[in-house]
């Protein structure tokens, strides 16, 4: 019978078990996590760091972070910072060990000499439109390009030649010599370096030519004597490229294993893209709340554990598959459920007048601070004859099963009394703009024994020191579950306008005044909300990161 920790096996730890079992390397297990610092973390990356660190964590290994800082054209050190701030917000942490390509490139250009002194790459004069074409088809061979015998001396005097800055860009690539001919068009004599006349980020103008990420990456790995190189699915193909370079360098083997990425609904999965969202100004900026990025996604509202718990439930497979939206809300609701603090907040104001509760008197009732975790403790909010209602909460002519307040009504006011309705006044177009009640004094929460019955519950809060807030409630960026999908339309086609509506006529209890820059909230009864990076001395802005209940209608 299997125990339950076999049961429980994904099949990468199924691999690494096995290798553990055969004490293939001296039953070590390192892994390692190397994004390109050519823009910011989306939430598909997540996958992959928590699966590197936890594989790692699980067996008593270690991750390195290691940025893939081989192509300087996009590659910007504000990245890189995002980025370490992207990995420790999700829980995780690389110690003294960040790396970067960029820190191999005396040792990847030896190793490209040495291929070349093996007679197992060429130098390759030929236009990029060309060396596309001779690459044929994948049910076509390739050709032979008409450098590809070129002597071992001629190649390695023009290698250090491209080296030394004496040709233009693109004039010539280094291009390994592996099979023109094989179904993998990955092993068609692939480029592995290309002249770039660009200031690295991190080595300036120290060099003028770049390895390709094919060339650098199982390299890179083998360097740090990485053991289990986890790649999502795309890199699947390359995997024979990965281990040719290994075999054919006599260098540290480590193991590429592929897995698939996680796509979300209504989600760009693409840096590319997300990157044409900021450049079009569609979106603020690549921390917008309405984008896939972990930054995104982290101003918004969305905690780390409910990133992990999503990535947890949705499991690692060997196939792509398409996340709903909906799963990831939830996860969110679980977590924030347990650790936001509960406020009162007016979104649509509507004075209500407490006619026999004394005027210019008020009083402070207590109120949990999170009913599901009790050692948040309590705060005082107070109590007078003037407070603020939703108007959607008052209605004159209400619907059946109406429970909020209206004539001939009675209701509870969250904390507080019992009211009920006497009177309304009305501007010169005949709306409510204030309700009048009486309450009843012996109805206070907590100590009510009046028998008087109530079957609704209304939030408000205390016009005496109610504070302005702006909300901005937040939809799905994309009407589309798959926005980039369609081969005949572009992915800005579907960008939502409606989603983002701003709110600035919100009322609040003053409590939010010292809200901290990551701590959650509940506004009662309309969802989860933190504190945004916009706020200021007298309009404090704050983000809906989810509704309390999943009301997401397919578009």
């Amino acid at each position: 019978m299997s125990t339950e920790k076999e049961e429980s096996l994904n099949f990468i730890e199924e691999i690494i078990e096995e290798d553990l079992k055969n004490k293939k390397h001296e039953g070590r297990i390192h892994t390692r996590f190397p994004p390109e610092p050519n823009g910011r973390l989306h939430i598909g990356h997540a996958k992959a760091i928590c699966l590197n660190f936890e594989i790692a964590k699980k067996y008593g290994g270690k991750t390195n972070l290691r940025f893939d800082d081989t192509n300087p054209t996009n590659e910007k050190t504000e990245f890189v910072d995002n980025i370490k701030k992207d990995i420790k917000w999700l829980g995780y942490n690389w110690d003294d060990r960040e790396y970067y390509a960029s820190d191999y490139f005396d040792t990847l250009y030896d190793y490209a000499k040495k291929l070349i002194s093996k007679g197992l790459a060429y130098v390759d004069e030929s236009t990029a439109d060309e060396i596309s074409e001779m690459k044929g088809t994948p049910t076509e061979p390739g050709k032979n390009s008409p450098y590809r015998e070129r002597t071992i001396e001629e190649n390695m005097v023009d290698f250090e030649k491209m080296r030394n800055g004496d040709y233009a860009d693109g004039a010539k690539v280094l291009r390994a010599k592996i099979d023109m001919s094989s179904p993998n068009m990955h092993m068609r004599d692939p480029v592995i370096y290309r002249i770039k006349h660009e200031d690295h980020h991190r080595t300036a103008d120290k060099w003028c030519i770049y390895p390709m990420y094919d060339f650098a990456h199982g390299q890179s790995d083998s360097i740090e004597n990485i053991t289990h190189s986890l790649c999502s699915l795309e890199f699947r193909h390359h995997r024979p490229l990965y281990d040719w370079f290994i075999e054919h360098l006599e260098i540290f083997p480590s193991r590429q294993i592929e897995f698939s990425r996680m796509n979300v609904e209504y989600m760009i999965m693409s840096k590319r893209k997300l990157m044409k969202l900021v450049e079009n100004d569609i979106v603020s900026g690549w921390d917008d709340p309405r984008m896939s990025t972990l930054s995104g996604v982290r101003r918004r509202g969305y905690p780390p554990e409910g990133i992990r718990m999503l990535i947890e439930k949705v499991g690692l497979t060997k196939r792509e598959n398409l996340i709903e939206i909906n799963l990831l809300n939830a996860c969110a609701r679980e977590v924030l459920n347990k650790k936001a603090t509960r406020v009162m907040v007016v979104e649509s104001p509507l004075k209500l007048t407490i006619s026999n509760y004394p005027e210019g008197s008020s009083e402070l009732l207590k109120s949990l601070n999170n009913p599901e975790d009790e050692t948040m403790g309590e705060r005082d909010i107070s109590f007078g004859n003037e407070i603020f209602i939703e108007r959607e909460d008052f209605a004159l002519d209400p619907p059946k099963k109406y429970f909020r307040l209206a004539p001939g009504k009675t209701v509870r006011l969250k904390n507080a009394y019992i009211i009920t309705y006497e009177d309304h006044k009305t501007d010169a177009e005949g709306n409510v703009i204030e309700v009048i009640c009486k309450y009843y004094p012996e109805t206070k929460s907590g100590s009510d024994n009046s028998g008087i019955k109530a079957k609704g519950v209304l939030h408000w809060v205390n016009c005496a020191d109610a504070i302005p807030i702006e909300i901005r409630s937040y939809d799905t960026l994309f009407t589309d579950p798959t926005p980039d999908s369609h081969e005949d339309k572009d992915f800005l086609e579907f960008v939502n306008p409606d989603s983002l509506v701003v709110n600035t006529k919100a009322m609040s209890e003053p409590s939010l005044k010292s809200a901290g820059e990551s701590e959650h909230f509940q506004f009662f009864r309309k969802g989860y909300y933190i504190k945004d990076q916009d706020s200021k001395e007298g309009m404090l802005v704050f983000n809906r990161t989810v509704t309390l209940k999943d009301g997401f209608n397919k578009k």
